[in-house]
């Protein structure tokens, strides 16, 4: 009997815990997205049910151009930083001891340790240097946003690499050296599927830090290059608008999307894998009574 009102205890605390994150955590993005719908002008007095500013937010050009630029600069800066942070990861892993290695992991990270405020100067100080050399840089734009990104997903996207590259079981590899599979062969068919959930962990990784962005994007962004985060800023620094909350809203519903497809399909992989490995067990078994009979 105690035991049972010890557990009860245990279990009503564990509820409350959770019942009072979840609402710290989501009551703002509830509150928000309840306010999108609200038809006046002032975000926080509600009037009356309306989607008109759903309909002036799809109709803004601003904000579809800000979108359209975010997109292609995340994607592009998540596929660069996949492909520098899987080379990086296989020469810290790979490639034997050589001169230089401790400082080629510090410059690898050093961008996930500096403040963006440090980084965004240095970066804009390079670009200006340059632009008197390379004209593409003396207007600032998509390449230098592109590159700014690159530069610190890439670091993030070479720690996520790094620790699967670290546990794979190399005897793969040189089994398949001793059968006549070159190395590149041995990178594409062997390492490179073992290694695929963390080259899209790193994307998506990679994708979300280039979307989100603003304060180094706010150093090496030019007058024509104005993306998502920035305009968000910008338009909540003249007050909050009820467009920003609607545009909020959608970007909610989208990543919620995401989750759940995501989340539909791990569940299904696992019920997968489950009916595989019974299926398997009991395969194992008829063996065992064929010959035990």
């Amino acid at each position: 009997m105690f035991h049972f009102k010890k557990d009860t205890k245990s279990l009503l605390a564990r509820v409350i815990i959770l019942t009072l994150t979840l609402i710290f955590l989501y009551l703002p993005i509830m509150t928000l997205v309840v306010y999108s719908f609200n038809a006046s002008k002032m975000v926080t007095v509600w009037t009356e049910f309306s989607l008109k500013w759903y309909n002036a937010l799809f109709h803004n050009s601003a904000i579809i151009t800000a979108v359209g630029i975010s997109l292609l600069l995340a994607f592009l800066s998540a596929i660069a930083s996949v492909i520098i942070g899987t080379l990086a990861a296989f020469v810290m892993v790979r490639i034997r001891k050589f001169s230089g290695e401790s400082a080629f992991l510090l410059f690898m990270t050093a961008p996930m340790i500096l403040p963006e405020v440090i980084s965004g100067l240095a970066l804009l100080l390079l670009f200006v240097t340059l632009g008197d050399l390379i004209p593409v840089f003396s207007d600032r734009g998509l390449i230098t946003i592109w590159i700014a990104h690159v530069t610190f997903c890439s670091a993030y996207a070479t720690v996520v690499i790094r620790s699967r590259f670290v546990e794979l079981d190399i005897s793969i590899e040189e089994a398949a050296k001793d059968l006549g599979a070159g190395p590149m062969k041995v990178f594409f068919v062997i390492i490179l599927p073992a290694i695929m959930p963390a080259e899209v962990a790193a994307f998506l990784l990679s994708f979300t830090m280039s979307m989100d962005d603003l304060v180094i994007t706010s150093f090496v962004a030019g007058p024509n290059s104005t993306t998502l985060p920035m305009l968000i800023f910008s338009s909540v620094r003249r007050g909050l608008s009820p467009e920003i909350n609607a545009l909020a809203s959608v970007i909610v519903l989208v990543v919620s999307l995401f989750a759940f497809v995501s989340w539909i399909l791990t569940v299904r992989k696992q019920k997968r894998k489950a009916r595989n490995a019974a299926l398997v067990a009991a395969a194992r078994r008829r063996e065992s009574a064929i010959h035990i009979s």
